[in-house]
């Protein structure tokens, strides 16, 4: 009988890997800049194709496989540099204190001029570049063969979100971000350039959602549209686990992952509705998710 579950539960992990990435770097900008950015799916599948064309560039000038794999990283990397500081400064910068309304209809049209960047510069054509899943190969436990790479992705997660705890609570700048967060004014008025740190926090927010979608190439590869779903499943996760909440995105990761994964295996016709259900019924029950509260502004 485990025999039956083990191979479901890594699946749902290696899942909850990657959706984890892009949600709590949602919510992550939700705590510090109290902003629902709609555009955050982008961020996501311009990782992906980032990285997707990079790792293709590199097998086709016969340059080493493994050189993939830092490309995974450096894609998302300059993902952030450039669209984080860009998209901060110019745009987001103008929403704050205007309602949410202003602020997710401006969002959504920087979903849609990305979603249109994305076709112009890399094509309506899906991109699948899977060396670096191929080069690990695969791995036996218990008589049951695993994809490496999955259990890659199932450690990098774990690891990041050590180092955002880390971070967050031992770093200057975390310090900052988590005054910045319990109050914004007193911050300002002590002298904290709360400006930088909307920056910093937008700016790793970006950073985690396209690394998510570099990440996630190896495996699915990238194709038109995959913003648009990675956005709206990101947002699902971070209700379930509640706004500005970083482990409550981790725990709804796992909860959603493996609602998809036991549909897959027992009721493939609700694959694509079973993360919706399982967040219909936490917040009828707990309305501001797991670990949210009214008032809850800690990161």
């Amino acid at each position: 009988m485990l025999m039956v579950f083990i191979p479901l539960i890594v699946d749902a992990l290696a899942n909850a890997a990657l959706i984890f990435f892009v949600a709590v770097g949602l919510t992550l900008v939700f705590s510090v800049l109290r902003i629902l950015n709609v555009a955050h799916g982008s961020f996501y599948s311009i990782g992906a194709y980032l990285a997707a064309s990079a790792g293709l560039w590199i097998v086709s000038a016969g340059a080493p496989g493994w050189l993939t794999f830092p490309t995974l990283l450096v894609s998302a990397i300059i993902v952030a540099m450039i669209f984080g500081p860009l998209v901060e400064r110019t745009l987001i910068r103008w929403t704050y204190g205007k309602s949410e309304a202003v602020q997710v209809l401006v969002t959504f049209a920087l979903f849609l001029i990305l979603e249109d960047l994305q076709r112009m510069v890399f094509g309506v054509q899906s991109v699948y570049q899977d060396t670096p899943m191929t080069l690990l190969g695969v791995v036996e436990i218990g008589g049951i063969v695993y994809l490496t790479y999955q259990l890659l992705l199932i450690a990098l997660a774990v690891l990041t979100l050590i180092a955002l705890k880390v971070f967050i609570s031992y770093s200057r700048t975390g310090k900052l971000l988590s005054a910045v967060v319990a109050d914004r004014e007193v911050s300002q008025a002590m002298g904290i350039d709360t400006s930088r740190m909307f920056v910093t926090a937008f700016t790793i927010g970006v950073f985690l959602a396209a690394l998510g979608g570099a990440l996630a190439t190896p495996t699915s590869g990238v194709s038109p549209g995959l913003g648009a779903d990675t956005m709206v499943l990101a947002f699902a996760v971070a209700a379930i686990g509640g706004l500005g909440q970083v482990e409550g995105a981790a725990i709804a990761a796992i909860i959603v992952a493996f609602a998809k994964v036991l549909a897959i295996y027992f009721a493939p016709a609700l694959d694509a509705v079973a993360p919706y259900l399982v967040m219909l019924v936490v917040l009828m029950i707990r309305p501001y998710g797991l670990f949210g509260r009214e008032t809850a502004r800690r990161v």
